[in-house]
């Protein structure tokens, strides 16, 4: 080999070199794009598998199939409010202040039972007064009635028994005299004292008879029915003043429950209506709760569907579940010019204790023609349940099942205030609402918190 030759084997070939180089950098650039676009996919399929957060309601149950009434056969449907059928203040019948308060607001009491006390000082003293009184004029009566004592009359008598001895003395005496002026011994002014003395002694005679007479007859019927009717007066103030101190405890009326407690202890209490800050004019409110009803306005264009006595459904919002039956009790005689509405009042039958006055309530009018019961498999026998409109999308709605999203048609059976009335549930579903325009079905989903 010459020279030449081994000197070119020798000699390193740059370009190949850069191509090796080259190759190198690009097998580590692949490796890092694919490495990043290995994570990015596992994160987009994580997020795309991640259920999705809905909103959901719980369907209620439909009416039970013994139900007499159910949804699907009302006339009208209407909102109110559940109110106590008779609401009582239960108010002071005597101005003082409170003393003692023995019930608190949601007690249940019963008719007669003590709820508040007053401070009863004044009314006790004032009660003894009028007693104290009653018994002098007692006293005063019965010592008329039973007229003069014996002593009293035996005094009488012998004031009028020495008047008669004076009299007899005088009346010698003036006999003496007068014989003694006709002889000229004594004057003639000495027979007219001795006259004017039998007179005086005369006169006194007379008065004491008629004293005495007087203490054997009694008083005259006249002070005696004078000191009767002062008498019956006084029992009157006794009677008053013991009323008056009855009244300082206050009782319930009737049986029901307590709806607000007014009053507190040291509070003043009056007879009367009290403006904000002063005397309290009632002390509790209170209401049978097992008479209860809903208070409706209805508009003067459904009035017509209606009468006294027809049958209705109530349903709550705080107990969409539960249904209670009522019925027309009340249609107020005149219509409310400015809201063009009549009062209704559908007293509920059977209530219960989660029914509460001023709850929110939905009344259900019945339709008086008698239904025969749907056979199954023909129309109608689907069972009516009332959903929120948001809950519809293009005739159907999504429901949640075993953490998928479930799709079901439904068929509309009309709407009220509550919401739409449709077939296609059975009731107690979990319905997604406002469901979302790219949710598919058995899609990943979970109710938000």
């Amino acid at each position: 080999m010459s020279m030449d030759a081994e000197l070119k084997s020798l000699k390193i070939d740059r370009g190949r070199e850069r191509q090796k180089r080259s190759n190198s950098t690009r097998w580590i650039i692949g490796g890092v794009i694919l490495f990043l676009l290995l994570g990015a996919a596992n994160v987009v399929y994580r997020r795309l598998d991640a259920p999705i957060e809905v909103a959901t309601t719980r369907v209620p149950m439909p009416a039970a199939a013994g139900d007499a009434m159910s949804a699907a056969g009302s006339v009208l449907d209407a909102t109110g409010y559940i109110v106590a059928a008779h609401k009582i203040e239960v108010a002071s019948k005597v101005i003082g202040k409170v003393a003692w308060i023995g019930v608190n607001k949601g007690d249940r009491v019963a008719q007669g039972q003590v709820i508040v006390r007053l401070e009863d000082e004044e009314y006790r003293a004032n009660l003894q007064t009028a007693i104290g009184g009653l018994e002098s004029l007692q006293a005063r009566l019965a010592e008329a009635k039973n007229g003069s004592r014996p002593e009293e009359i035996q005094r009488a008598q012998a004031d009028l028994d020495q008047a008669q001895a004076d009299r007899k003395n005088a009346q010698v005496s003036l006999g003496r005299t007068r014989s003694l002026v006709s002889e000229g011994v004594l004057a003639q002014q000495t027979l007219d004292d001795a006259v004017a003395r039998m007179d005086g002694f005369d006169n006194r005679v007379k008065s004491l008879e008629r004293t005495l007479a007087l203490a054997k007859l009694g008083p005259r019927q006249e002070t005696l029915a004078a000191l009767s009717g002062s008498v019956r007066e006084a029992q009157g103030r006794v009677e008053y003043a013991q009323t008056q101190l009855n009244n300082t405890v206050i009782r319930a009326p009737v049986q029901g429950t307590i709806l607000e407690r007014n009053v507190e202890k040291g509070e003043f209490v009056t007879t009367g209506f009290s403006g904000v800050g002063g005397a309290k004019g009632f002390v509790v409110s209170l209401a049978d709760l097992k008479d209860i009803e809903v208070e409706l306005d209805i508009n003067q264009s459904d009035f017509a569907k209606l009468r006294f006595g027809q049958k209705a459904i109530v349903f709550t919002d705080a107990y969409p579940d539960k249904k209670y039956a009522g019925s027309i009790t009340e249609i107020s005689p005149e219509a409310n010019r400015q809201k063009a509405t009549v009062q209704v009042k559908v007293k509920i039958l059977s209530p219960d204790d989660n029914l509460r006055p001023e709850m929110n309530a939905t009344v259900q009018f019945q339709d008086d023609q008698k239904r025969e019961p749907a056979m199954d498999g023909a129309p109608g026998s689907l069972p009516v349940v009332i959903i929120p409109k948001a809950a519809v999308r293009n005739g159907s709605v999504w429901i949640v099942e075993r953490g998928e999203a479930r799709k079901r048609i439904i068929r509309p059976k009309g709407e009220n205030s509550a919401g739409l009335k449709v077939e296609g549930l059975n009731g107690g579903e979990t319905l997604i609402l406002d469901p979302p325009a790219t949710l598919k079905i058995g899609a990943p989903v979970r109710s938000k918190p």
